[in-house]
């Protein structure tokens, strides 16, 4: 990991532009009415050549998990810096994990890492607001997109670690039927060099 271009920065810090967006420390109900915190604690990226340059893990540039379309607010999305949670760290080294285990290279859908809160598929709401969960679209050859597929990487995932969740192949809400989607939950990482006091 090219671990001297990660410089982190509390969001309490950031401009007020910024903080509305991102939303750092913010209090936030899920869809099932549980109260979490927002992340507070963000890498600051500076360009997308700095983004290509920093690899999370062997196989993962960070790159690969910020990739997100036109739905994100105008100013995360067409200017630079961007600002990314810590946690994502976590989410490359289960990323790089599940990529050993299959022995193929694995896909990140475009809005299948991180997404601000400021996004418009699910917001704050979602569990990529923390960094902490990726959609993988196709496996080597496979694209994820049968019950078959989805069922079988799926199984490989959640025999990973107890911390990793995998959403059942399915249409409803809380399911998937087009690409493998895995979280660690709302994982908070405070850096070495950062404070929580306020």
């Amino acid at each position: 990991m090219n671990a001297e271009l990660l410089h982190a920065v509390d969001g309490f810090d950031l401009p007020e532009e910024y903080r509305v967006l991102l939303r750092p420390g913010e209090a936030e109900t899920d869809f099932q009415g549980n109260i979490n915190r927002l992340p507070r604690f963000f890498y600051e990226i500076r360009s997308w050549q700095e983004a290509h340059e920093i690899r999370l893990a062997p196989h993962f540039t960070l790159a690969e998990l910020m990739l997100v379309d036109c739905r994100e607010a105008r100013l995360l999305l067409n200017q630079f810096p961007h600002y990314v949670p810590c946690s994502i760290v976590l989410l490359a080294r289960f990323l790089e994990d599940f990529r050993r285990e299959v022995d193929a290279p694995v896909f990140i859908s475009a809005n299948g890492g991180y997404r601000s809160p400021a996004h418009q598929i699910g917001g704050a709401k979602s569990i990529h607001a923390w960094g902490t969960a990726a959609d993988i679209y196709r496996v080597g050859d496979t694209f994820l997109d049968d019950a078959k597929s989805i069922e079988r990487y799926g199984a490989i995932v959640a025999s990973l670690s107890p911390a990793l969740f995998v959403r059942p192949f399915g249409p409803e809400r809380g399911q998937t039927d087009d690409h493998l989607h895995i979280d660690l939950g709302l994982v908070s990482l405070t850096p070495r060099e950062c404070s929580e006091a306020l």
